[in-house]
């Protein structure tokens, strides 16, 4: 377009500028303040300070365009023999000192052209220094170029600025009908609707949506994303999590039929790519989610491969300086943010419409989608590319299969391959962040958890509850242990007229168990229900009965109605597993159905004490023996 005044020049690569009476294009941005720009006529690189260069004006945009070199690879063989062919011809004439009409001639009968024709070649290409200066140019008409007379663009160009960069959104038919009504006016022809519409075609994107009133629209599709995340200079600065839906079916543990597709909450350490922690539930994203993946970030994992039956190393531990998620009100609960305040993580939320910032968990969410499609079941991203596959009948993998399959391929392949912009594979990328190298300086190796189990505990939602001499009540479900008898009505230290409350956490899960939090050596101790006969349930098939005894008019509930429901509800479920998928998901909410990836260890023990004699040597944490999963308990 010509006729449009632009307030600033950005310097960016792809940009034609002058430089004194030169132009160039902009190539690469070097600092702040210069670019490295290849000269038109000379091809030549050369550095160039910004405030010394200037834009090429509009009415020169389309000579100049034509000045571009093509890159080598975008010539077709049958372009690039022809201009060999062409090289060949002249160079007799390149070579020889003295050129003479009858060389010339004799030359020109050689390759069967007029001598005139040998001479525009020999000027070409001293004009340009190079063999692709010879490409034969392309016959008709060059891209950019305008053929409407100067008064029918300048109409087209005020009807664009006037009516369709403006935040009213008028439509293309809109500015072409302008344009006809301008030219009337005018008095002058009025060009063809198509042209009109190829005008503003050839606006920016970014430059359209920004002046129609679509500023975020046109910064995230058009503004790259940041390739050094802000802070992320050594491992667990900074770690990114967010959650998808994977694009594959799954089914059930005992039918093995269609269940529906598992929802993937995933943590990226954003300086090595590694992979910091996975979650896999039926569930849609909740705190619990959020908190059950940072846990497993920040603990060991080798138990939990063990538990999966995976080989392999994911040496990848300790507690992060920021958690980097997205706005979802699961990432903002109470639960979370305590628990980060407790281990000293900065929780900050991704600016509203600033997708780059999650731009590192978004391509890791799409490298798994990548590799899920190869699996049975799978949905695809599109109706399109599912076409002709029925994902339903294909479906062979349970929740625990699909979660085998995904961490194996984390810690054998993804961490193991070359990442394209590290350069280097993620496992080797940490290895160098943790113990450095000749010119950086590693974090060391980050110290252990003590006590897993208290981690993922402190990730759980908690509950402050008194102590009653039947025990503690959490949604009408009394839990009861001798450890709570010391503090049966007890009161609150800092107001003698209240109970004291005291801090107990849920798996929501499997709430058959709770956690009460001892405040006497600060430990948590599991209390089961009080009644132990009942069925150990979820917190989702508790408010699942919740719901139906409210639906029946059921008031003052208590446990026994909730269980006696709950046989309800699971003998319908049974029945119907076998028609429903609604009901096979509704079955895998039962603890029963399916083994939770929980710690079951209590707090490692202290290691020997040493002496200035006897160096204590740092035992390497993956060259252990793995414990039997019933030989560790919780201590209480």
């Amino acid at each position: 377009m010509t006729g449009i005044f632009k307030a600033f020049f950005r310097a960016e690569p792809g940009q034609l500028v002058r430089f004194g009476e030169k132009r160039f294009r902009i190539t690469h941005l070097l600092s702040v303040d210069s670019v490295l720009a290849v000269d038109l006529q000379t091809h030549e690189s050369q550095r160039l300070r910004v405030e010394s260069i200037t834009p090429v004006p509009p009415d020169e945009l389309v000579e100049s365009r034509s000045e571009v070199d093509r890159d080598l690879a975008h010539f077709s063989k049958e372009e690039w023999a022809e201009a060999q062919r062409r090289f060949t011809a002249i160079k007799p004439l390149l070579e020889s000192s003295l050129r003479t009409r009858a060389m010339t001639d004799k030359l020109a009968e050689k390759e069967r052209i007029h001598a005139s024709t040998l001479y525009k070649w020999l000027k070409v290409y001293q004009a340009a220094g190079h063999v692709s200066a010879l490409v034969p140019e392309k016959r008709g008409r060059k891209n950019g170029t305008l053929l409407l007379r100067d008064e029918q663009e300048k109409v087209i160009s005020s009807a664009i600025e006037d009516v369709y960069l403006s935040k009213q959104r008028h439509t293309k038919q809109e500015v072409v009908d302008e344009v006809i009504r301008r030219c009337r006016l005018a008095k002058i022809d009025a060009p063809h609707a198509n042209t009109v519409r190829n005008r503003i075609a050839s606006i920016e994107p970014a430059q359209a949506l920004r002046r129609r009133g679509f500023k975020d629209v046109a910064r995230n599709r058009h503004e790259a994303i940041q390739g050094q995340f802000p802070g992320a200079t050594h491992p667990f600065t900074v770690v990114q999590i967010d959650h998808t839906e994977a694009d594959i079916i799954l089914v059930d543990e005992v039918h093995r039929r269609p269940i529906g597709r598992p929802w993937v909450t995933l943590a990226i350490d954003v300086y090595s790519r590694m992979v910091a922690g996975v979650y896999v539930t039926f569930e849609k994203p909740a705190a619990i989610s959020v908190g059950m993946c940072l846990a497993q970030a920040i603990c060991p994992k080798r138990e939990y491969m063990a538990e999966l039956g995976i080989g392999g190393e994911w040496p990848v531990w300790g507690t992060m300086s920021v958690v980097h998620s997205d706005n979802g009100k699961e990432f903002r609960g109470n639960m979370l943010k305590r628990a980060c305040e407790e281990y000293g993580i900065d929780l900050q939320w991704r600016p509203v419409t600033l997708p780059h910032f999650g731009g590192h968990i978004e391509r890791l969410m799409g490298t798994m989608a990548n590799q899920l499609r190869k699996l049975p079941g799978a949905t695809f991203s599109n109706p399109q590319q599912r076409r002709g596959y029925d994902s339903e009948a294909m479906a062979a993998l349970t929740i625990k299969e699909f979660e085998n399959h995904l961490v194996d391929f984390i810690v054998n392949v993804y961490h193991q391959r070359l990442h394209s912009e590290l350069g280097m594979p993620p496992k080797h990328k940490w290895s160098l962040g943790v113990l450095g190298d000749a010119t950086s300086t590693g974090t060391g190796v980050f110290p252990m958890p003590e006590d897993p189990l208290r981690i993922h505990l402190d990730f759980m939602p908690f509950f402050e509850r008194s102590v009653q001499q039947y025990g503690i009540q959490i949604d009408n479900i009394t839990y009861y242990d001798p450890v709570l008898d010391p503090y049966i009505g007890a009161m609150d230290p800092n107001n003698p007229k209240a109970k004291r409350e005291f801090l107990v956490r849920r798996d929501p899960r499997d709430i058959s168990k709770v956690y009460f939090l001892d405040p006497k050596d600060g430990r948590y101790t599991a209390l089961p229900y009080r009644n132990i006969g009942y069925p150990a349930m979820s917190a989702w098939e508790l408010r699942e009965v919740q719901a139906r005894l409210k639906a029946e008019g059921r008031r003052g509930v208590d446990e026994n109605l909730i269980f006696e429901a709950l046989e309800r509800l699971r003998s319908k479920v049974e029945e119907a597993k076998q028609k429903s998928k609604a009901a096979r998901r509704q079955a895998t909410r039962n603890p029963a159905a399916s083994k939770h990836h929980f710690p079951k260890f209590a707090a490692s023990p202290s290691p020997p004490s040493t002496t200035d004699s006897e160096p204590m040597i740092e035992a390497d944490p993956f060259d252990q023996p793995i414990r039997p999963f019933d030989e560790v308990s919780l201590v209480r």
